[in-house]
């Protein structure tokens, strides 16, 4: 490695979940827009407007896009290989719930059952989360 290069390397890897390494995560952000889906679905069903039904797919559309976004960084940034051994189970649950936030869930369905059960899946990895913050 030349002098120049070493000079200019990373002393240290930082993670976080943006370019900036805050190192704040949390599931409730991920939770919240999933609520904002299941209010979204409620609303849908109650109005006939096609105007109104419109603009709701779209909205719960992108909330159901941040969701994934939001357990995809919770996923691959901050939990970490240790955390993966203690909580086996932790892998499925964010196969799961991504799924339940995508195309076969509620961004393709205007089912609030739907919305329940990602909300029940994020429920389960909050408390895997609130766990490992506390040890």
């Amino acid at each position: 490695m030349s002098l120049l290069a070493r000079v200019f390397a990373p002393k240290a890897t930082a993670y976080a979940h943006c370019d900036l390494p805050c190192g704040v995560y949390d599931p409730a952000q991920a939770r919240i827009e999933a609520e904002s889906v299941k209010a979204i679905c409620e609303k849908y069903a109650q109005n006939s407007d096609p105007e109104f039904r419109a603009r709701a797919l779209q909205i719960k559309e992108e909330r159901s896009e941040l969701v994934k976004h939001h357990l995809w960084v919770l996923w691959t940034d901050y939990f970490k290989p240790p955390h993966f051994e203690k909580y086996p189970q932790l892998h499925q649950l964010f196969n799961e719930a991504t799924k339940l936030a995508g195309a076969g869930g509620t961004k393709g369905s205007t089912d609030a059952a739907k919305a329940d059960e990602l909300l029940g899946k994020i429920e389960e990895i909050s408390k895997i989360f609130w766990e490992t913050k506390q040890g």
